[in-house]
């Protein structure tokens, strides 16, 4: 069995040592958190992160992001949306903020505008320190 995890995945133990990073998402489930979100990016920096739960490639992108992201510096509200359980949302999104639906896609929103969108492995090259 040593063999086996060694070339599959790990022992409990050695599972149990490493931590899993949480980030602080904010569950994006309603068209009227869209208007919120535009009000709030005049203080501060709004990132919406679309994610398709069927998708590998998605996922991969996500655990990605979520292990590159810096908790200390980054100074945003991060919501989370999955767009196949609430795909009205999804489609607002699109609309609200002149940005064609992709999934995975982060988009960052400053002054109710969104000022830098990407998808697929593109979302992990945003340095999200410069819109802060």
């Amino acid at each position: 069995m040593g063999l086996i995890n060694k070339l599959f995945g790990t022992s409990s133990a050695s599972a149990t040592n490493k931590e899993e990073k949480v980030l602080p998402w904010i569950a994006l489930t309603t068209i009227g958190q869209l208007s919120s979100i535009e009000e709030k990016s005049k203080t501060k920096t709004q990132v919406i992160f679309k994610h398709s739960t069927r998708c590998g490639i998605s996922r991969m992108v996500m655990n990605q992001f979520t292990a590159a992201y810096n908790l200390e510096d980054a100074n945003v509200d991060l919501y989370y949306l999955d767009l196949l359980s609430y795909r009205e949302v999804s489609n607002e999104v699109g609309y609200k903020f002149q940005v064609m639906h992709q999934s995975p896609q982060l988009l960052i929103i400053k002054n109710g505008v969104t000022v830098a969108h990407a998808s697929h492995g593109a979302i992990n090259e945003i340095d999200l320190q410069r819109f802060n």
